[in-house]
């Protein structure tokens, strides 16, 4: 205990930093178990918070930073069971195929470049009001043009629905998850034209200013056309519906696509030339500056900027999440703190976790938070240990802070990119470097002028200085993104990888002392889990309907197109990211018109498709250990091998198989997410 105390004691004045850390620790338990925990339990669980509390009061402050970090924990499980049951709505539990009406409020783009429309005041045929979804996400495809859809009207169309599909393999990215705290009930698609049934329809101020925010992104491709216009629209509005896949995938390779998302960057880049333009301002003003605190106006003035910018952004996670870190940073300013700490940081994360608890489990959340704490303690400890630039030429600092923070920013996030993302760009550092100054100094600033000459109509002028900038920042990303080697790709890893990780990072960055080093065996026992994760040897789509067996080549799927969803997601997840086409070439099992027979170890499986191909299957179950079929089985035919069916696959969800030695080993998506509210 006496060791315990002094370990303790060298940490005071470091350890609220902690907070957002065991808070998140918590939450991320909660999504980690595998059966929703009951009301009494959160009950209880907080009770024994509350009393272990008081009494800790009395305990040895060693003790008490423990018990406060137990506490901390106790929290953000409860605050995540919690938030998950305030944004519950209605799921629809089947394929759903007729009339569809709902009041648009967003409109978007899907991954197959189609135009997305989401609704709510949703009304299905036959469905009572208490059981439809409150909000659906419908693809429009098929001759569309015979309306052109807005925010706010009321709309009509014949589609097809069906509830969010669970992970495409087990441990896969869980959509039914993110739809459930976005309130998504049902997704689909129509091929028949969106007809007009209503025009707009008050809505409340949130619903007024998504239609605003369209109706400037609409303004800004009108005097910007092309991919140029599309960048400014998604930057300036959150509008990305106009950006094409190539160049989305340009600025992905090249590490540039964050300039895309209105983030952190973009919201520091917007407050603090406010802030700069203010204050400096009002300084060349002899009577003002003598006699007003200037800073703080200047702080005042950003963080209205900052709050505007949220609004007409359209308000998402990634823009809500860098509003609070700005806005922590600014109200320190005007309360005569330091604003750039790693105290400001955690208050921020602290306020994004307990408005959003979700979050913790997203890239954007991972990414902005490893950037943030990354350059504030590296530039901190430059600061603290007197290592200054402050002696070279100017513009050797400019280029020194850039590379410097894109290095920082870089090195924390990667790791973060590659897991989510399974790719790694390695040219990210000098497009960001021959980029972001380019944004900041003249991008961003631009959008300033636009927006402050928008209400007398010359906001042109703005805009049309910012496109040379933007067309720079595209050709960059498209030469970048084409050099030879920009790109490699990784598989996968095991869920405990990025967990480790991140304690691993946060350890070194946060605990005082010589132990800080420990942090760095967390970070090598991740590596080297993440090394060792198994991409498993055979996947089944959650229909019957896809295969995937791995093979010396690479992964071999049973079709060429169709379910290409769930093709690229698992071509992706190997590192593999090759054209279905091609996967369907590889040679790693044999086939016979609509039937498969894969051949691991002395298993043999048969996998059919369609009604006959299947009945045929199933009829030869005495020639193979398993089958599997995209058809209903009867249950009488499955004596002698274990048949997954339609009915089966719909309980369990998408199935591998696993080779461990001589064993096969199966596992389910279903029993990987567990019972939780968004699975069942």
């Amino acid at each position: 205990m006496f060791h315990l105390s002094n370990l303790i004691d060298r940490q005071r004045g470091h350890l609220f930093p902690w907070s957002p850390v065991l808070l998140g620790i918590g939450i991320g338990v909660y999504f980690t178990v595998k059966s929703e925990p009951t009301g009494a339990t959160l009950i209880s669980l907080l009770l024994v918070a509350l009393v272990v509390g008081l009494v800790a009061r009395r305990l040895p402050p060693a003790a008490q930073v423990c018990v406060a970090g137990l506490v901390l924990i106790a929290l953000g499980f409860t605050l995540a069971a919690w938030r998950a049951q305030v944004v519950a709505a209605p799921t629809l539990s089947f394929r759903y195929y007729g009339p569809v009406e709902g009041r648009i409020v967003d409109i978007d783009r899907s991954q197959s470049d189609a135009v997305r429309l989401t609704l709510d005041r949703v009304v299905l045929d036959n469905i009572r009001p208490a059981r439809t979804p409150s909000k659906v996400r419908v693809s429009l495809h098929g001759t569309q043009g015979h309306h052109t859809p807005e925010v706010g009207q009321i709309v009509i169309m014949t589609g097809h629905l069906s509830p969010p599909s669970g992970p495409v393999e087990p441990g896969g990215f869980d959509f039914q998850r993110m739809a459930w705290f976005k309130g998504i009930g049902a997704v689909g698609y129509t091929r028949t034209p969106v007809l007009l049934w209503k025009s707009e329809t008050t809505g409340g101020i949130g619903l007024a200013i998504t239609r605003l925010r369209l109706d400037i992104s609409k303004e800004v491709q009108a005097i910007l056309p092309g991919s140029a216009g599309a960048f400014a629209a998604a930057i300036t509005t959150g509008d990305r519906s106009g950006m094409d896949t190539a160049t989305l995938e340009d600025l992905r390779a090249s590490n540039l696509a964050h300039l895309l998302a209105i983030s952190g960057l973009h919201m520091g880049l917007l407050t603090g030339f406010v802030f700069a333009a203010i204050r400096y301002g009002l300084v060349l003003i002899p009577s003002i500056a003598l006699r007003a605190p200037v800073k703080k106006i200047g702080a005042a003035g950003a963080l209205i900027a900052g709050a505007a910018y949220l609004a007409l952004s359209g308000g998402n996670v990634a823009t809500e999440r860098a509003f609070v870190m700005v806005s922590t940073m600014l109200l320190a300013v005007l309360a005569d703190r330091r604003a750039i700490t790693l105290r400001a940081v955690a208050l921020a994360a602290l306020i994004a976790l307990t408005l959003r608890p979700e979050t913790l489990m997203g890239p954007g959340f991972q990414m902005s938070f490893a950037a943030t704490i990354a350059l504030v303690a590296v530039f901190g400890w430059m600061r603290d240990t007197d290592w200054s630039n402050s002696r070279w030429p100017w513009l050797l600092r400019v280029v020194f802070g850039v590379a410097a923070s894109s290095a920082v920013a870089g090195i924390a996030t990667a790791p973060i990119a590659a897991a989510h993302f399974n790719q790694i760009p390695h040219y990210g550092l000098l497009a960001n470097i021959v980029s972001v100054p380019v944004m900041g100094a003249i991008v961003m600033p631009a959008a300033v002028l636009a927006a402050v000459l928008w209400p007398i109509g010359l906001h042109w002028i703005g805009l049309k200085l910012m496109e040379p900038a933007i067309v720079w920042i595209l050709k960059v990303a498209d030469l970048v993104a084409h050099l030879p080697g920009a790109l490699s790709h990784i598989w996968s890893p095991s869920p405990a990888v990025l967990p480790l990780l991140a304690l691993g990072f946060l350890w070194i960055v946060l605990w005082q002392g010589r132990a800080r080093g420990l942090g760095g065996l967390s970070v090598l026992l991740a590596g080297v889990l993440w090394h060792s994760t198994p991409r498993p040897d055979l996947i089944v789509n959650e229909t019957g309907s896809l295969i995937g067996v791995m093979t010396s080549e690479g992964r071999h799927v049973s079709k060429s197109r169709g379910d290409s969803f769930a093709a690229m997601s698992w071509l992706e997840n190997d590192g593999d990211p090759v054209k279905q086409a091609l996967a369907f070439g590889r040679n790693g099992f044999q086939t016979h018109e609509r039937r498969h027979v894969i051949q691991l170890n002395d298993t043999t499986i048969f996998h059919a498709t369609g009604k006959i191909a299947g009945a045929q299957a199933i009829a030869d179950c005495g020639k193979a250990e398993f089958v599997v079929v995209n058809i209903k089985a009867d249950q009488s035919t499955q004596a002698g091998c274990t048949v997954f069916d339609l009915v089966s696959l719909r309980r369990s969800g998408a199935l591998a198989l696993y080779r461990q030695g001589d064993v096969l080993r199966w596992e389910t998506a279903r029993a990987r997410q567990g019972a939780r509210p968004w699975s069942q």
